[in-house]
């Protein structure tokens, strides 16, 4: 059964996320879900990723409404420029934010937090450094994105994946 499924949720969520996006179901779409996903769990096998361990499920729910309500303010904030409904000057810029974090895991939840906030986005990381470049739509030029990266994002994902 593990070579036919060898991850059983990933098979589930991907054939009912095909299904959902190709509505409504046919059996043409049916079966290209069922493909879809038996067989990208079974390339993922191949792949052998490591797995991954939970240290602090509590923080991850912490975090995940802390997410979404920054993804919300984000949306309006940006609506606003867009709108010209924000006034004074905007300035868009880049900002360097050492991080501690070196969990792939870690780097990669935290890059899709970023370039999913509207208004963010994750340019480069280099990981001799542990730096990250980061554009930004409303740049401000003290350390408060650092700050706000570091405190709101990186420290609860070092308390999940160290």
């Amino acid at each position: 059964m593990s070579r036919i499924l060898p991850h059983p949720l990933l098979s589930a969520a991907l054939t009912l996320t095909w299904l959902l996006l190709n509505a409504p179901p046919t059996p043409g779409n049916v079966l290209l879900a069922l493909v879809v996903g038996l067989t990208v769990p079974a390339v993922m096998g191949a792949l052998e990723p490591r797995r991954v361990r939970l240290r602090a499920p509590a923080t991850l729910a912490r975090l995940a409404i802390l997410v979404l309500y920054d993804m919300i303010r984000s949306n309006i904030d940006v609506a606003r420029v867009i709108l010209g409904l924000r006034s004074g000057e905007r300035k868009t810029g880049f900002v360097t934010v050492p991080l501690e974090l070196r969990e792939p895991v870690g780097l990669t939840i935290l890059a899709v937090i970023l370039t999913a906030t509207p208004g963010t986005l994750w340019v480069q990381y280099d990981s001799d450094t542990g730096c990250l470049l980061l554009h930004v739509l409303d740049y401000t030029e003290d350390s408060a994105w650092e700050r706000r990266i570091k405190d709101r994002y990186e420290r609860p994902l070092m308390e999940i994946f160290a």
